[in-house]
C-alpha cells in the first residue's frame, strides 16, 4: 500500500491553533507515527462557518426541537443551521476518504458522549454526537471513524488503522479494477483476516460473494459488499477467533514442521490464546514457515499484513 490514504482529522489534531480558546489537541499518534502512510484532510468545522479565533465556547443544547449547537453563554446563539448546512456540502465531497480522526468531546467533531445541556441550567448528559461527526456518519456509514482519545487504546487504534487499510484496498478496486474476478480475489485475500473478527458475519458475506453473477449492477454489488465489509471489521478481532485462524494456518505446514517445531509451533500459539505472547510471536514463526514452505494461497493473504508494520500494531495485543 505505497499510495498514501486519504484521511480526514479534526484541524486542531493536527496541532492547529483553531480550538475555542485558541488552543490545539495535537495526537501524538496521528501527527508523529500514522502520518507517514496517510494523506490527512483537515477541518476545523467551527473556523468553517466563520467563527474566529478564539471564539466563545459552543454546546449541544436540548430543547423541544432536539438537538442543537449553541454559544454557551452571550444569549446562547443557536447557530445549528449554519453547521448543518456546511457539514453537508463538505460532507459530500469526502467520499473518497478511507477513515477520519475527530476530537473527543468537541460539539462539533465529537464521536460520542458529547455532553448534551439542558437548555433553562446546566444539568447535562453524556449522550451526543458533535453535529458535523453526526452528519458523517450518517451521509458515510461504512467509513472507519475514531476519536482521538480512543486511539490511546491499542486494540482500538488496531482495529481503526486495519479498516481504514481494507477501504482504501477495497475502493482501489471498486475505482480503478471493478470486475468479478477482481472482487472475488479481493474476498479471498481477506479470508483469514475477516475469519479473525467474526465467524457469522463472514459466513453470511460467503453467499453474497458467491451470487455476484446475479447483480444486474456490478458496482451495486460493491458497494452492498463494501458496506458488509467495513461492518465486519467493526467487530474487533478476538483472541479466540485469532487463536482459531493461527490454528488453521498451522495446519497448512505440519506435513512440513519436524515434531520438535510442531510443538514448539503448537505451544506459541496456545502462549497466545492465554494471553501469555502477543500475536506478533506466533505470526512471526508461521511468516519464517512460509517463507521457508511458500504455499501462495497463504503468501496472499492479507492477514500477515493488514497495515503497515513498521506502525507495530500487534506488538502488544
Amino acid at each position: 500500500m505505497s499510495k498514501r490514504i486519504p484521511i480526514g482529522i479534526s484541524a486542531c489534531l493536527l496541532g492547529e491553533p483553531v480550538r475555542f480558546d485558541g488552543g490545539h489537541k495535537r495526537c501524538d499518534f496521528a501527527v508523529d507515527e500514522l502520518a507517514q502512510f496517510v494523506r490527512y484532510e483537515p477541518v476545523c468545522p467551527e473556523q468553517a462557518i466563520g467563527l474566529s479565533t478564539p471564539r466563545p465556547a459552543l454546546r449541544l443544547v436540548e430543547d423541544e426541537n432536539g438537538i442543537n449547537l449553541c454559544f454557551s453563554k452571550e444569549g446562547g446563539e443557536n447557530i445549528s443551521a449554519a453547521m448543518r448546512d456546511f457539514s453537508q456540502q463538505r460532507v459530500a465531497y469526502l467520499h473518497h476518504l478511507c477513515g477520519y480522526i475527530v476530537c473527543a468531546k468537541s460539539p462539533s467533531c465529537g464521536m460520542e458522549r458529547v455532553r448534551v445541556y439542558q437548555p433553562a441550567n446546566n444539568n447535562n448528559r453524556k449522550a451526543g454526537t458533535g453535529i458535523f461527526t453526526q452528519i458523517l456518519m450518517e451521509e458515510m456509514p461504512w467509513l472507519p471513524v475514531e476519536e482521538d482519545g480512543r486511539l490511546n487504546d491499542p486494540l482500538i487504534r488496531e482495529n481503526f488503522v486495519e479498516r481504514v487499510c481494507a477501504l482504501h484496498e477495497i475502493n482501489q478496486v471498486i475505482e480503478h479494477n471493478l470486475t468479478r474476478h477482481a472482487l472475488i480475489d479481493f474476498h479471498s485475500r481477506y479470508k483469514l483476516l475477516l475469519l479473525a473478527h467474526s465467524q457469522p458475519l463472514y459466513r453470511e458475506l460467503g453467499p453474497l460473494v458467491a451470487n455476484i453473477a446475479h447483480w444486474d449492477s456490478l458496482y451495486d454489488f460493491a458497494i452492498e459488499y463494501r458496506q458488509r465489509l467495513m461492518t465486519l471489521l467493526s467487530h474487533q478481532a478476538s483472541r479466540e477467533n485469532h487463536t482459531n485462524v493461527l490454528m488453521h494456518i498451522q495446519g497448512y505446514f505440519t506435513e512440513h514442521l519436524t515434531r520438535d517445531q510442531r510443538s514448539e509451533l503448537s505451544g506459541l500459539i496456545d502462549r497466545y490464546r492465554q494471553g501469555i505472547q502477543p500475536l506478533l510471536a506466533p505470526v512471526t514463526l508461521l511468516k519464517h514457515y512460509l517463507a521457508e514452505f511458500p504455499h501462495p494461497w497463504l503468501a496472499y493473504q492479507r492477514y500477515f499484513e493488514p497495515y503497515p508494520e513498521a506502525l507495530r500494531l500487534r506488538y502488544g495485543r
